[in-house]
């Protein structure tokens, strides 16, 4: 099993050395990329027909309970082999294959080492993370951002270290319960960053620890710590608003922005998501209309939805667009950059107060476009490509606009939909009928 990038440590059966009585030793293969690999005996021996190679591990039965002490061996030796190539790694430029067996069975290293090892950092277990992350986003299982963000982390800590401590590293045997409560106020004084951004770089943090938890220390020395999210206010524009950048003319490189923008609104697609769009994202449903569908760059997560005219209209805008033809493209998405500075600038000339970004885009198509006009949480929840309802109950916050509507639908409920309100309001013989069954007999 492939530990790390360059780690590998492999349980097999050595059945070249099987004794009379059909048993067979368990060996562990250990390869370092680039150096020769190395083995050696786990000290046990079974009967092949109850292990299972792919899981390299004993196959358990009723009949042979007793060998689960066996794969608990497995485990330990897989742990200790770990910890100690990172040890080696931390103190040694090149780590050999020889040189962690030697070292794992207790012995002076290759180069003839037989100082104490020095204990784990803190930053060299953040490595260990990060390294670990990387591994996964090549794997395809965590988008590019995700580990952009673990740098950050790692940067953060590095900063926090030299500032309190004076130093580049500290031992990870001296994190204590305080170095959180320090690391926070430090983010928050002298770095700059909002609470929610700190509680996510000491999360991080603590989350390294866990890793860091029977490998190099015998407890989370952050486990008890809280890092509460403070939900921020997700502003959204109200139809108002999506009707007066609508209906403004502006020059082209402006009009490119708006456009792009407005189908952001009334399809919940990130800005990532509209950037890579294509024709080809593009299908006839099986209701028998024009449906688009994507995947979220940030979850994995499938996004579609069957196009509402606006949308339509805007795709029809741009079909021969020259940039469009050129590169692929359904719509003409300018840089990051550009489009944010552009939208301010439209945002300005229809003289908008909120701040329009693709998140502003979102949440106006999750509230506005869909939740105020009573389309259930589970099918927003789909079209925004989430995958837990509980992101999407984010955007379900009350509006003027719900409230609105739902005392409008009550309002008809009580007094009926004449101009005369009090005559028909409901009798109490007719409110007891409403709240009882029986009483409608008849």
């Amino acid at each position: 099993m492939k530990v790390n990038e360059k780690l590998s440590i492999l349980f097999l059966l050595e059945k070249s050395k099987a004794g009379k009585n059909g048993l067979v030793p368990i060996y562990v293969r250990i390869t370092v990329e680039g150096t020769p690999r190395a083995e050696m005996s786990l000290g046990k021996k079974i009967d092949p027909d109850f292990w299972d190679q792919t899981k390299e591990a004993v196959k358990i039965t009723p009949k042979n309970k007793e060998m689960a002490i066996i794969n608990t061996v497995i485990k330990n030796y897989r742990a200790k082999l770990e910890k100690d190539y990172f040890i080696l790694a931390s103190q040694h430029p090149i780590v050999t294959s020889q040189m962690l067996k030697t070292y794992f069975l207790g012995k002076p290293t290759e180069d003839g080492d037989k100082k104490k090892p020095e204990s784990i950092t803190l930053m060299k277990a953040v490595e260990f993370k990060v390294n670990r992350q990387k591994e996964k986003e090549q794997k395809n299982l965590l988008a590019p951002a995700t580990i952009t963000k673990w740098e950050t982390t790692k940067t953060k800590i590095a900063s926090f270290i030299k500032h309190k401590y004076q130093q580049d590293d500290i031992p990870i045997e001296n994190v204590e319960l305080t170095f959180a409560e320090d690391f926070l106020h430090y983010l928050l004084v002298e770095e700059g960053v909002s609470q929610n951004t700190a509680m996510k770089y000491i999360s991080n943090t603590k989350q390294v620890l866990k890793l860091a938890k029977g490998r190099w220390i015998k407890e989370n020395p952050l486990n008890d710590f809280q890092c509460p999210y403070v939900q921020p206010d997700r502003n959204a524009l109200t139809i108002y608003d999506l009707l007066s950048i609508y209906n403004k003319k502006f020059i082209t490189r402006l009009e490119e922005v708006k456009d792009v923008f407005l189908f952001c609104c009334f399809t919940g697609f990130a800005y990532k998501e509209v950037e890579s769009l294509s024709a080809n994202h593009i299908f006839i449903g099986n209701d028998g209309k024009i449906w688009i569908e994507t995947k979220r760059q940030k979850t994995d997560g499938k996004e579609g939805l069957p196009l509402l005219p606006v949308a339509l209209e805007i795709i029809e805008k741009y079909k021969n667009n020259a940039y469009c033809k050129i590169h692929n493209k359904l719509l003409p998405v300018n840089s990051n950059t550009k489009y944010n500075a552009y939208l301010k600038e439209v945002a300005d000339i229809c003289g908008i107060k909120i701040n329009l970004t693709t998140h502003v885009a979102r949440h106006t198509f999750a509230t506005t476009v869909t939740l105020e006009n009573d389309v259930p949480l589970e099918t927003v929840s789909k079209m925004l490509g989430h995958k837990s309802i509980k992101t999407t109950q984010i955007y379900a916050k009350i509006t003027q606009k719900k409230i609105s509507n739902n005392m409008q639908v009550l309002k008809n409920k009580l007094f009926g939909k004449s101009k005369n309100q009090k005559g028909n309001f409901h009798s109490k013989e007719n409110l007891n009928r409403d709240q009882n069954p029986k009483l409608n007999k008849g």
